[in-house]
């Protein structure tokens, strides 16, 4: 018991070791990785900002002078329309070939220098009653523009669209992506990271979930992260470096997320299931169906552009956070009669849970009410992330617990169905092994030790060991090949082969008298003697398998009861 305690106690210790190790090493490197990705970011960010002197109409209203930076306005609608002027800088620094950085969102904008039209996008797209997307774009943006006038015309495509502008910048060509890489290099990281986990774990749970239903847990987790990781890459801009459309990229970013609740409400299954609740498994099935119901309705809408995603994202949201109370309330109520490792897996959502919330509150505080203060970029992403290390590490948990398991399980049957001394199978295992064989062509062998007693009483009991082991072997290296062999018990043998023809079995026993020959050169003064008997199945029309056995028992105990004449014939010279 001491020395049991004392294991568990190394191990524990070894394992806060080792996650002091990891957190210590993350907090190391990670700083270091983050600064070769932005080490030059001071030079490559500088920029002219054009946030000042603006002149904003929206409709009716105009507005004089205007910063970008603390302008708010009442949530513009379809159909609005928005004029921005003012005049460019003459000085732009170093800058020759200078891009325009302006963030849209649901808009069609068209861009003009001194009346002269230098780029638009998107009305083609609203004459056809299709999505435009939202996303920065990039406008190649010459330095023969210093000191004209800009003049920047949006037309608003979807209902709630902004209540706020967005910083517009003048970037070296050079460094335009490259300054939205390193701004967004945390969601860029955990954006890929989730896709490409994601994606590799559905290909591989695909096919493990033909043979066993036991994965799906793991592929909605799989299929959960995909979606979370396109969901980033997309909201955070990422998606630009491939040269997507906007307006494709606004349409996988909102597949994402509306998908995303499906395979986190499917593996949430097993935790409702726990609850042994009625009512609670009743809430589950309705929100899954709405939920459901929902994306593909809306969905189909959208393909159709009759209904854009962008239309109706704000009941999606309300959705998703009835989820999340849900969800929450489930996690909760699991943790009070949860193993220490399933704890681990339901604390993993909880953080998933809240930084989702995160993320909502930031999206409408940034979105509706002009607020800066939810700065945090990626955070359900991050949670997600978290979950997926959590999952990973109570994977191996429950991994090295059922090795372990599976160890003395294995350590068990064989203590169940191996004779100890001689570690060939017992007389329980080849007793089930004789039943299996009712159809098929075998060869019973017995065997039986001579001299055993005698050599107990003269020599001792670890003399007589020898013997047994001895026996067993030479029995084991001539018949073990071809079957089962095995201690019926005492000095009692048997060997169970799939050889059934004459010629085969007498070459196999003249084998056999040979090997015990040798074993007696190797040990000294062994004077190993075996009695054998056999018979084959069917012979004498006989197929039963205990007749069979009691049939080569009576020709082995024959063969003993001659051995031992021929024994005492010899020594009274007869």
């Amino acid at each position: 018991m001491v020395s049991d305690t004392r294991i568990f106690t190394k191990k524990n210790i070894l394992r806060v070791l080792w996650i002091f190790y990891a957190l210590f090493s993350i907090v190391v490197w990670l700083p270091q990785m983050d600064h070769l990705l932005s080490k030059d970011y001071e030079e490559i960010s500088k920029h002219i900002s054009l946030d000042q002197h603006w002149d904003i109409r929206i409709n009716d209203s105009f507005y004089q002078d205007v910063s970008l930076d603390n302008f708010s306005f009442d949530t513009v609608d379809k159909g609005d329309q928005i004029t921005m002027e003012r005049e460019i800088p003459q000085d732009w620094g170093d800058i020759q070939q200078g891009v325009l950085r302006f963030h849209i969102r649901q808009t069609a904008v068209k861009m003009y220098v001194d009346d002269h039209l230098i780029y638009q996008y998107g009305f083609d797209r609203i004459d056809k009653n299709k999505t435009v997307g939202s996303g920065f774009q990039f406008i190649n943006f010459s330095d023969k523009f210093k000191g004209g006038r800009l003049k920047i015309e949006l037309s608003v495509t979807e209902n709630d669209a902004f209540s706020r502008f967005d910083s517009i910048r003048i970037y070296k060509w050079e460094n335009a992506y490259r300054v939205l890489m390193t701004e967004n290099r945390i969601p860029m990281f955990l954006g890929c990271f989730l896709s490409l986990f994601g994606l590799s774990i559905v290909m591989i749970t695909m096919f493990a979930l033909l043979l066993s239903r036991k994965y799906m847990r793991i592929f909605c987790i799989a299929a959960f992260s995909i979606c979370m990781g396109l969901w980033t890459l997309c909201y955070y801009n990422v998606m630009l470096i491939f040269s997507i459309p906007l307006y494709s990229i606004s349409l996988i970013e909102y597949m994402a997320l509306f998908l995303a609740p499906l395979p986190l409400f499917i593996y949430m299954w097993e935790n409702v299931k726990n609850l042994k609740s009625r009512i609670f498994k009743t809430i589950y099935g309705v929100l899954f169906f709405i939920q459901m119901v929902f994306d593909m309705v809306i969905l189909t809408l959208h393909t159709l552009d009759i209904v854009h995603c962008a239309a109706v994202l704000k009941y999606l949201q309300f959705l998703i956070v009835c989820d999340l109370i849900y969800v929450t309330l489930v996690l909760v109520l699991n943790l009070k009669n949860s193993k220490r490792v399933n704890r681990m897996y339901l604390i993993g959502m909880l953080i998933v849970a809240g930084c989702t919330v995160y993320d909502l509150i930031s999206y409408y505080c940034n979105r509706y009410l002009a607020s800066t203060f939810f700065t945090g970029k990626g955070v359900a992403s991050m949670g997600v992330m978290i979950l997926i290390f959590i999952l990973i590490y109570t994977f191996y948990i429950n991994l090295t617990e059922k090795m372990m398991q599976e160890t003395e399980r294995n350590s068990l049957i064989k203590c169940a169905y191996t004779d100890d001394l001689t570690q060939l199978a017992n007389r329980r295992y080849c007793s089930e092994y004789m039943k299996k064989l009712e159809n098929s062509d075998y060869t019973v062998i017995c065997f039986d030790l001579n001299n055993l007693k005698t050599t107990n009483d003269t020599y001792g009991h670890a003399k007589g060991d020898i013997l047994i082991k001895s026996a067993a072997d030479v029995i084991a290296e001539t018949f073990q090949k071809y079957g089962v062999v095995g201690r019926m018990g005492g000095d009692e043998f048997i060997a169970i082969i799939r050889l059934f023809q004459q010629e085969e079995i007498s070459s196999l026993m003249g084998q056999f008298e040979f090997n015990i020959g040798r074993k007696n050169q190797e040990v000294t003064d062994l004077n190993l003697s075996i009695a054998y008997g056999y018979a084959v199945c069917g012979e004498q029309g006989e197929r039963n398998i205990e007749k069979i056995y009691q049939i080569a028992d009576d020709r082995m105990y024959q063969n003993k009861i001659q051995s031992k004449r021929k024994k005492e014939n010899s020594l009274f010279g007869c």
